[in-house]
């Protein structure tokens, strides 16, 4: 067996090698009443840190640049309390059009109607009582009944809530759609949410509406070129309907290839990282997954967003 000699072995100088890793990107130590755009600067411009400062810079770029920063949600970001920071943000024209999944509409409703929103799913199944609430099925299905001609289920809950005198419709992002003037719309499939359950639900026109609602998101990606598309824990439908909108709008000769897309959620799935971040992105685009708490983590960029705009 041949020998292996040690003595041989070849090396090099330290000095000459790239390296990954570097003090001068190190966070730096956190100071006692220090400024936000303090800490935010002080955070390490490695991995995960470096890459939130580039969403935020590509954020106020593209409203610099008069281009789109669209945001999808799932529900959770809601239940969690982030519609004063999302609201915030629609008022000061940095998200421009809003798209959520159906229960986002139901507890969007449900905490402008009386305050509170969640039901304990795990007691009330037992009983058949989960998803039962009157209020929640009648005013919203009424209200999509009622869409005009051509007309959305995100605009008509919107125009709904925002003629109220529900006591807390400021909080209520379809209101503040309405409010703003900023577009929002509301992506449902049948059987999946609590109004469907109900004996108002009509099938028909919440059919047509939808249709109406994905046509209307389908025209905001068209105009995407230079701006920001932003999924925010939605792991299914969202980003099925992102997917979808991108194609048909590449079908019809849109230009779509320079956007940054954002995946945000504490647990990374499959289809918002292949539907969102990467395949929409893969000729000259730029996607990011950021992995973390809601609460954390919208604040913490919305907050990057504002001090740089």
């Amino acid at each position: 067996m041949k020998k292996i000699d040690p003595a041989k072995i070849k090396t090099y100088s330290i000095k000459g090698r790239e390296s990954k890793v570097r003090i001068n990107d190190f966070a730096k130590a956190p100071v006692k009443g220090a400024s936000f755009q303090d800490f935010f600067s002080s955070l390490p411009n490695i991995l995960a840190a470096r890459q939130l400062r580039e969403v935020a810079a590509a954020i106020v770029q593209a409203r610099k640049d008069g281009c789109p920063v669209m945001l999808g949600m799932g529900a959770h970001s809601i239940k969690v309390g982030l519609n004063p920071v999302i609201i915030e943000l629609m008022e000061k024209k940095v998200i421009t059009s809003l798209s959520l999944n159906g229960a986002g509409m139901i507890h969007d409703f449900e905490l402008a109607f009386i305050g509170q929103t969640s039901e304990d799913v795990d007691k009330e199944i037992l009983s058949g009582a989960f998803g039962m609430a009157e209020e929640t099925g009648s005013f919203l299905n009424q209200a999509i009944a009622a869409a005009a001609e051509g007309q959305g289920i995100g605009a008509a809950a919107g125009r709904m809530i925002q003629d109220s005198s529900f006591p807390y419709k400021n909080m209520s992002l379809l209101a503040a759609g309405a409010r703003c003037r900023v577009p929002v719309t509301v992506h449902v499939a049948i059987g999946t949410d609590i109004i469907h359950m109900h004996p108002s639900f009509d099938g028909a026109a919440t059919g047509r509406a939808a249709q109406n609602d994905f046509l209307a998101f389908c025209s905001l990606v068209s105009e995407l070129e230079g701006g920001v598309y932003i999924n925010l824990g939605s792991a299914v439908l969202l980003p099925e309907i992102f997917l979808k909108a991108v194609t048909l709008c590449r079908n019809l000769g849109n230009p779509l290839r320079h956007f940054t897309t954002v995946n945000m959620d504490f647990v990374q799935h499959y289809r918002p990282n292949t539907n969102v971040v990467r395949r929409p992105t893969q000729d000259g685009g730029r996607g990011y997954a950021i992995t973390g708490h809601h609460e954390i983590m919208l604040p913490l960029l919305a907050a990057a967003v504002v001090e740089q705009l």
